[in-house]
């Protein structure tokens, strides 16, 4: 096991999820009870940072799995320009691990005066979003001592995962969660393979971080890992947007980390590594289909297929593990990176 705390942290995901699995179920079946007899019709996210990335996949997985809308809020609409909404029949989220983003309080706050029904998601019940919400799910991620989120990332998606299949009712959701943590298990004997291709990449200056549909949140999570723990600086695109103006930064040798995991959105991102091979990128492919493998001039071979509604819990890993071996590899270190702390507070 790694000396640093972010790569423990890594290790204990599956432990964690097992932990959300068999111990927030009864939270979450009753939440999805009040939104079905609210009629909820539409759903308002507000994070920030790891956890708008999180905010990401809930859209996805709300709108492909249980049919309702979800945007993505804008906290300053509420806190800078002090706008009134009207949020009844809404479903308000406020997910932030910590509990203590002023910016998504004020936000939660303000949507429940307004009428609407409030969730937070953090890893603190103390904490004062979980205090401000009508309801509260807990990560249960434990203390999460290394500046960049690992564990509370992969157990907030955990949580909506959770909350999507009870809201579909089904009955096994845990078994499912369950299996989950078990697949990230699998993924983390990688870890070794992971370390040995970065360094590669150890002088990297500039990169892009590709995926599309419900993996979205896995290439902006990813990126974010590398900007804050090895200041490289990644900017995470869909393919689809990818493969117009900005295809231009493609050159030989460009690095581009391309998240392809089975399912609806394949096809496409097979189509896009086709072009990124002809345009002489160097692309790192996260996968299970050897079809798209082929293509990478760093494949990283996922052992196992994952269903695609849970995929962006198990891919999210290899992203961390790409951006910690990377940081370690560049002599840095990656539970404290520059000018952060584990609390950032924004209004």
């Amino acid at each position: 096991m790694g000396s640093h705390w972010m790569h423990r942290e890594i290790h204990e995901q599956p432990a964690v999820l097992e932990r959300i699995a068999l111990e927030e179920w009864g939270a979450v079946r009753a939440l999805a009870q009040q939104i079905r007899q609210r009629d909820i019709r539409f759903i308002v996210l507000a994070a920030r940072g790891t956890s708008d990335n999180a905010a990401q996949y809930f859209k996805y997985l709300f709108e492909v799995e249980n049919g309702i809308p979800c945007g993505l809020a804008a906290p300053s609409v509420v806190t800078l320009y002090r706008a009134q909404l009207n949020l009844r029949d809404c479903l308000v989220v406020g997910i932030s691990q910590s509990g203590e983003a002023p910016d998504v309080i004020e936000y939660l706050s303000s949507a429940r005066a307004g009428g609407a029904m409030t969730v937070a998601i953090t890893n603190n019940p103390a904490s004062p979003l979980a205090q401000v919400a009508e309801f509260h799910l807990h990560i249960r991620a434990g203390t999460e001592q290394s500046v960049a989120a690992t564990k509370t990332y992969t157990g907030t998606l955990g949580l909506i995962y959770l909350c999507s299949e009870a809201l579909k009712g089904t009955a096994d959701g845990v078994a499912k969660l369950t299996e989950t943590a078990q697949q990230i298990a699998q993924i983390l004997e990688l870890d070794d393979t992971l370390s040995q291709v970065v360094d590669r990449y150890r002088y990297v200056r500039e990169c892009v971080s590709l995926a599309r549909g419900i993996n979205q949140c896995t290439a902006q999570e990813t990126a974010l890992k590398l900007i804050e723990t090895c200041y490289v600086m990644c900017k995470a695109y869909s393919v689809a947007d990818f493969m117009h103006g900005p295809f231009a930064l493609v050159e030989p040798g460009f690095p581009c980390l391309l998240f392809a995991p089975d399912g609806a959105t394949f096809p496409t991102v097979l189509e896009s590594a086709l072009k990124l091979r002809e345009g002489g990128a160097e692309t790192i492919t996260f996968a299970h289909h050897p079809e798209i493998l082929k293509l990478a001039r760093t494949p990283i071979e996922v052992p196992i297929a994952v269903p695609e509604s849970a995929s962006p819990i198990v891919y999210a890993v290899l992203g961390q593990l790409f951006a910690y071996h990377l940081a370690v590899a560049r002599d840095l270190n990656p539970d404290q990176p520059r000018g952060l702390q584990k609390v950032t507070r924004t209004r």
